[in-house]
């Protein structure tokens, strides 16, 4: 076990994840005029049991299927993304939140606070 595995529990390894996913996510929505461009995501929990693991997490990238096709093979549907997208940023910021509160209690505690 790492030692920011010990300090900070799976919040640090949560918070890496759903920055991979914003990024993921980012390029899906840049990418919804590309043609054949090829929506992915990332199944979180998957990606966290790996890590957990300590395997890699690209066996928890997939490639979206669409609710409708696109005439130019393009799979980004927009509400799709930007639902994912807000709520990866959400629990994004829940994460980074909790590591802030810890790391404030562990420099108190330095302090002697």
């Amino acid at each position: 076990m790492m030692a920011s595995e010990k300090l900070f529990g799976l919040h640090a390894t949560a918070l890496q994840l759903r920055s991979q996913r914003m990024m993921m996510l980012a390029s899906n929505i840049a990418n919804a005029a590309t043609p054949n461009y090829k929506a992915r995501d990332i199944d979180f929990a998957k990606a966290l049991d790996l890590a957990q693991q300590g395997a890699s997490t690209e066996g928890a990238v997939a490639y979206r299927v669409p609710v409708q096709s696109s005439l130019d093979g393009n799979t980004v549907e927009m509400a799709t993304e930007q639902t994912a997208y807000a709520e990866n940023a959400l629990a994004y910021r829940s994460s980074l939140s909790f590591l802030t509160g810890r790391i404030n209690t562990l420099t108190r505690a330095i302090k002697g606070e």
